[in-house]
């Protein structure tokens, strides 16, 4: 293994966006977690209630350990909610959890984006360690394995795009589920309209995260594919 200082330049911008954004969402929902919603609804609640609006009374809420480890899982219709926003009455709690029931709402209506993902996480999941390590493989051993070598890195670029892939899909789904959720939470009357500004915070901080991994995947993918065509050259 080595260190090419090149990596820094095709990573960092990406490293800087996602620390940031991680930044502002700790921040927005710590502030956001202390402003009590009008409804006085937690956020398992509040997620019932706009499910329920919705002909998706089927769909099961649970209570999950972690720390915004909020998530809704397509495969068992279960909508899993951190501590910190199953029973907590906030701004902040309603707003996540209604983005976690945004998801719900896009599985009901096959939503492609989130059907394409749900599809990828298998391949992704394997894809995002082995597709380095084939790379890397073929890499360092090119000098002795020749054209294959190079063929073999290659193979693990694509391997390792499907990360990229899956990151670039993922951010459709989530920006779609938190536009649902801010107007479900309206409509439901779930949340005042003068208090969609804390929503708004939470949620905008949120998608800024996703964006950030999929600069980091893309940049990566770019990183890789230089290494292999600046040793063709």
């Amino acid at each position: 293994m080595f260190f090419n200082p090149l990596y820094l330049l095709f990573s960092l911008p990406a490293l800087i966006l996602g620390l940031w954004a991680q930044s502002r969402v700790r921040s927005a929902f710590a502030k956001y977690s202390k402003v009590r919603a009008a409804s006085g609804l937690t956020g398992a609640q509040a997620a019932r209630k706009i499910l329920d609006a919705n002909g998706l009374q089927s769909v099961m809420i649970e209570r999950v350990a972690g720390n915004l480890s909020d998530h809704y899982d397509p495969r068992s219709k279960t909508l899993r909610l951190s501590e910190a926003v199953y029973g907590t009455p906030s701004l902040a709690a309603v707003g996540v959890a209604a983005h976690e029931s945004g998801h719900a709402l896009q599985d009901k209506a096959h939503y492609g984006p989130l059907t394409l993902r749900s599809t990828l996480v298998p391949t992704v999941q394997i894809g995002s360690w082995l597709g380095p390590i084939i790379f890397l493989a073929g890499f360092f051993l090119t000098s002795i394995l020749g054209p294959f070598g190079t063929t073999l890195a290659w193979i693990g670029v694509a391997v390792f795009g499907l990360t990229a892939i899956f990151a670039i899909v993922t951010l459709p789904v989530e920006f779609d589920a938190s536009k649902r959720a801010k107007l479900l939470l309206v409509s439901t009357g779930t949340v005042a309209p003068q208090e969609m500004q804390g929503v708004n915070s939470v949620l905008d901080a949120a998608a800024l995260t996703y964006v950030a991994a999929a600069l980091q995947a893309i940049m990566t993918l770019l990183y890789y594919s230089s290494l292999l065509m600046g040793r063709r050259r």
